[in-house]
Protein backbone atom coordinates (compact mmCIF):
# COMPACT_ATOMS: atom_id res chain seq x y z
CA UNK A 1 0.00 0.00 0.00
CA UNK A 2 1.10 3.91 -0.21
CA UNK A 3 1.28 3.77 3.66
CA UNK A 4 4.51 1.21 3.52
CA UNK A 5 5.97 2.86 0.33
CA UNK A 6 5.98 5.97 1.69
CA UNK A 7 7.47 4.76 5.12
CA UNK A 8 10.25 2.63 2.96
CA UNK A 9 11.10 6.08 0.68
CA UNK A 10 11.16 8.81 3.84
CA UNK A 11 13.16 6.57 5.69
CA UNK A 12 15.78 5.32 2.76
CA UNK A 13 15.51 9.34 1.69
CA UNK A 14 16.51 10.13 5.25
CA UNK A 15 19.34 7.13 5.89
CA UNK A 16 20.75 9.27 2.31
CA UNK A 17 20.48 12.63 3.44
CA UNK A 18 22.47 11.13 6.81
CA UNK A 19 25.23 9.11 4.46
CA UNK A 20 25.59 12.55 2.35
CA UNK A 21 26.26 14.61 6.20
CA UNK A 22 28.17 12.07 7.86
CA UNK A 23 30.79 12.07 4.30
CA UNK A 24 30.51 16.18 4.15
CA UNK A 25 32.07 15.74 7.86
CA UNK A 26 34.50 13.65 6.77
CA UNK A 27 35.74 16.33 4.15
CA UNK A 28 35.05 18.97 6.31
CA UNK A 29 37.20 17.02 9.09
CA UNK A 30 39.78 16.15 6.58
CA UNK A 31 39.88 19.90 5.16
CA UNK A 32 40.62 21.76 8.01
CA UNK A 33 43.33 18.93 9.03
CA UNK A 34 44.79 19.43 6.23
CA UNK A 35 44.65 24.00 6.36
CA UNK A 36 46.54 23.27 10.14
CA UNK A 37 49.65 21.40 8.42
CA UNK A 38 49.55 23.75 5.62
CA UNK A 39 49.69 26.82 8.19
CA UNK A 40 52.01 25.11 10.30
CA UNK A 41 54.27 24.80 7.42
CA UNK A 42 54.03 27.75 6.29
CA UNK A 43 55.39 29.38 9.79
CA UNK A 44 57.18 26.91 11.09
CA UNK A 45 58.26 28.98 14.04
CA UNK A 46 55.77 30.35 16.52
CA UNK A 47 55.81 34.13 16.78
CA UNK A 48 58.10 35.70 18.77
CA UNK A 49 55.64 38.39 20.41
CA UNK A 50 52.73 38.76 21.21
CA UNK A 51 49.50 38.09 18.52
CA UNK A 52 47.90 41.04 17.78
CA UNK A 53 44.08 40.12 17.37
CA UNK A 54 42.90 43.05 16.03
CA UNK A 55 41.63 41.48 12.05
CA UNK A 56 40.71 37.73 13.95
CA UNK A 57 37.85 38.29 16.24
CA UNK A 58 36.95 35.74 18.63
CA UNK A 59 34.73 33.57 16.20
CA UNK A 60 38.11 32.99 14.02
CA UNK A 61 40.14 32.14 17.00
CA UNK A 62 38.18 29.71 18.37
CA UNK A 63 37.46 27.66 15.06
CA UNK A 64 39.85 24.49 16.18
CA UNK A 65 38.04 24.48 19.62
CA UNK A 66 34.88 24.98 18.43
CA UNK A 67 35.02 22.42 15.81
CA UNK A 68 35.90 20.03 18.38
CA UNK A 69 32.94 20.54 20.46
CA UNK A 70 30.85 20.54 17.34
CA UNK A 71 32.67 16.88 16.58
CA UNK A 72 31.92 15.65 19.96
CA UNK A 73 28.38 17.26 20.18
CA UNK A 74 27.55 15.40 16.65
CA UNK A 75 28.60 12.24 17.86
CA UNK A 76 26.64 12.52 21.33
CA UNK A 77 23.75 13.43 18.99
CA UNK A 78 23.97 10.96 17.18
CA UNK A 79 23.95 8.60 19.60
CA UNK A 80 21.22 10.34 21.87
CA UNK A 81 18.47 10.77 19.32
CA UNK A 82 19.17 8.90 16.01
CA UNK A 83 21.05 5.37 17.85
CA UNK A 84 18.98 5.75 21.38
CA UNK A 85 21.90 4.74 22.83
CA UNK A 86 22.11 6.74 25.54
CA UNK A 87 18.60 8.21 25.24
CA UNK A 88 16.38 8.20 28.18
CA UNK A 89 13.50 7.18 26.57
CA UNK A 90 11.71 3.41 26.79
CA UNK A 91 13.36 1.34 23.20
CA UNK A 92 11.25 1.96 20.40
CA UNK A 93 10.26 5.53 21.66
CA UNK A 94 8.83 8.22 18.59
CA UNK A 95 11.67 10.04 17.70
CA UNK A 96 9.53 13.24 19.50
CA UNK A 97 9.15 10.79 22.81
CA UNK A 98 13.04 10.58 22.29
CA UNK A 99 13.42 14.75 22.32
CA UNK A 100 11.18 15.00 25.32
CA UNK A 101 12.97 12.55 26.99
CA UNK A 102 16.37 14.35 26.67
CA UNK A 103 15.81 17.89 26.89
CA UNK A 104 13.48 17.54 29.59
CA UNK A 105 16.75 16.60 31.91
CA UNK A 106 18.97 20.08 32.39
CA UNK A 107 22.06 18.40 32.18
CA UNK A 108 21.18 17.14 28.37
CA UNK A 109 19.51 20.67 27.73
CA UNK A 110 22.53 22.62 29.17
CA UNK A 111 24.47 20.54 27.11
CA UNK A 112 22.86 21.35 23.76
CA UNK A 113 22.96 25.24 24.66
CA UNK A 114 26.63 25.07 24.90
CA UNK A 115 27.39 22.88 21.77
CA UNK A 116 24.90 24.92 19.93
CA UNK A 117 26.21 28.10 20.94
CA UNK A 118 29.73 26.62 19.97
CA UNK A 119 28.45 25.25 16.64
CA UNK A 120 26.94 29.52 16.02
CA UNK A 121 30.53 30.32 16.51
CA UNK A 122 31.86 28.04 13.81
CA UNK A 123 28.98 28.27 11.65
CA UNK A 124 29.29 32.16 11.52
CA UNK A 125 33.26 32.62 11.09
CA UNK A 126 32.47 29.47 8.30
CA UNK A 127 30.00 31.57 6.65
CA UNK A 128 31.76 34.86 7.06
CA UNK A 129 34.78 32.97 5.21
CA UNK A 130 32.79 31.49 2.39
CA UNK A 131 32.86 34.47 0.69
CA UNK A 132 36.10 35.63 1.20
CA UNK A 133 37.18 31.76 0.08
CA UNK A 134 35.09 32.43 -3.04
CA UNK A 135 37.22 35.65 -3.74
CA UNK A 136 33.97 37.61 -3.18
CA UNK A 137 35.60 39.88 -0.74
CA UNK A 138 35.47 44.20 -1.09
CA UNK A 139 35.42 46.35 1.34
CA UNK A 140 31.62 47.62 0.18
CA UNK A 141 30.15 44.53 0.81
CA UNK A 142 31.72 43.34 4.05
CA UNK A 143 28.53 44.68 5.60
CA UNK A 144 26.54 42.41 3.73
CA UNK A 145 29.07 39.75 4.29
CA UNK A 146 28.52 40.32 8.22
CA UNK A 147 24.90 40.77 7.87
CA UNK A 148 24.39 37.39 5.75
CA UNK A 149 27.05 34.98 7.84
CA UNK A 150 24.82 36.27 11.18
CA UNK A 151 21.82 36.49 9.90
CA UNK A 152 22.12 32.79 8.97
CA UNK A 153 23.95 31.56 12.30
CA UNK A 154 20.86 33.13 14.23
CA UNK A 155 18.62 31.10 12.31
CA UNK A 156 19.90 27.85 12.07
CA UNK A 157 21.10 28.18 15.95
CA UNK A 158 18.15 29.69 17.07
CA UNK A 159 15.88 26.57 15.81
CA UNK A 160 18.73 24.52 17.37
CA UNK A 161 18.04 26.49 20.82
CA UNK A 162 14.37 26.57 20.50
CA UNK A 163 13.90 22.60 20.95
CA UNK A 164 15.63 22.47 24.51
CA UNK A 165 13.94 25.69 25.90
CA UNK A 166 10.70 24.82 24.65
CA UNK A 167 10.94 21.73 26.37
CA UNK A 168 12.74 22.82 30.01
CA UNK A 169 9.84 25.79 29.49
CA UNK A 170 7.02 23.53 29.38
CA UNK A 171 5.72 24.70 26.16
CA UNK A 172 6.64 21.89 24.24
CA UNK A 173 5.93 17.92 26.42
Amino acid sequence: STGILGAVLARGTLNLLRLVLVAALVVHVVCAYQLTVMNRKARPERYKGPRDYVVADFAARTMRWTGVIVLLFIGYHLADLTLGWVNPAPSGSTPYAKVIASFSSLPIAAFYLVANTALGLHLYHGVWSLFQSMGWNNRRFNHLRRSFATAFTLVVVGGNLSFPIAVQLGIIS
